[in-house]
């Protein structure tokens, strides 16, 4: 928390997990975060998943090249054909930019 997001690009993936192969998904899950973290244009990610498998990760990027290159990047994309095979019972992505940004803490 901290960052002014506006004029970034926020990719939102919502989707709902099977009940298969939790240690696997999770080795992916952090391998997957730790590779964006290294990309050029990478801002940041945020992610919860409910109780039912519900889930939301949103990752900020620059700029619609740096999301679309993190898109294409090999090894993300194998990952996202693992994650349609055994992880996901579907999943949706959501591209916007960042028109306002703003944050509260309780101190």
């Amino acid at each position: 928390m901290g960052e002014d997001r506006t004029g970034q690009i926020a990719v939102l993936f919502v989707s709902k997990r099977t009940q298969e192969d939790d240690a696997g998904y999770a080795a992916a899950a952090e391998a997957m975060d730790a590779l964006a973290a290294t990309q050029p244009g990478y801002r940041g990610v945020e992610s919860q998943r409910g109780p039912g498998g519900v889930g939301i990760t949103i990752s900020y990027w620059a700029d619609e090249a740096s999301a679309a290159a993190w898109r294409d990047h090999r090894d993300h994309a194998a990952i996202r054909s693992q994650g349609r095979a055994r992880w996901y019972d579907w999943y949706e992505v959501i591209v916007t930019r960042v028109e306002r940004s703003y944050q509260w803490r309780r101190a």
